[in-house]
């Protein structure tokens, strides 16, 4: 049986406001690995452990499932990740996948700490200060990305996209923290 998700203890918290600030006066804290691992879910403990720190995710923005799956990046880079450098909040328009069109304007305030979540978050390029992997076994990633009704094909054909990408990237290898999502 899976475990809850793990808890979120006080050294971490403490060892996260501790870094040395990686975009402006912003803590990036980067949650990566492959699709329906639990990077969303483990992303809120920790935004929650950090007091309700601001979560920005790659579902946030419009990326096609046969496409390239850093297309998150440009807009995030844009409109959060510079007006941050600068002191400023970020903005962007939440992208509804429901509806399959933008949503509401999200401001990003400037934070101790900002934690992104995404395919790609802690890729090489990205300013974190802390990158955190998740990773679960195939078998209970497919079954979540059925459970919340993915076209399992596309999805099938997204992991093998995604898995190049973390191989080329090494994601995972420079991880500093690896956490079993393999939780309920």
């Amino acid at each position: 049986m899976a475990a809850s998700v793990p808890p979120v203890d006080a050294a971490l918290v403490a060892r996260l406001r501790a870094l040395e600030p990686s975009c402006g006066s912003v803590r990036i804290v980067a949650v990566d690995g492959p699709s329906a691992a639990g990077k969303t879910t483990f992303s809120g403990a920790l935004a929650a452990a950090l007091d309700g720190a601001p979560v920005v995710h790659s579902d946030d923005f419009p990326v096609p499932w046969d496409g390239e799956p850093l297309a998150w990046w440009p807009p995030l880079t844009a409109h959060v990740l510079a007006p941050l450098r600068a002191g400023r909040p970020g903005r962007f328009r939440r992208y509804d996948w429901r509806r399959g069109a933008y949503a509401e304007e999200v401001t990003v305030p400037v934070a101790p700490v900002l934690v992104i979540e995404g395919v790609g978050a802690a890729r090489q390029e990205s300013p974190a200060a802390f990158r955190v992997w998740v990773e679960a076994p195939l078998a209970v990633r497919r079954r979540r990305a059925a459970g919340r009704g993915d076209d399992l094909a596309a999805w099938d054909q997204w992991a093998e996209t995604e898995a190049k990408l973390f191989t080329a990237d090494r994601t995972r290898d420079r991880a500093d923290l690896v956490i079993d999502g393999n939780f309920s």
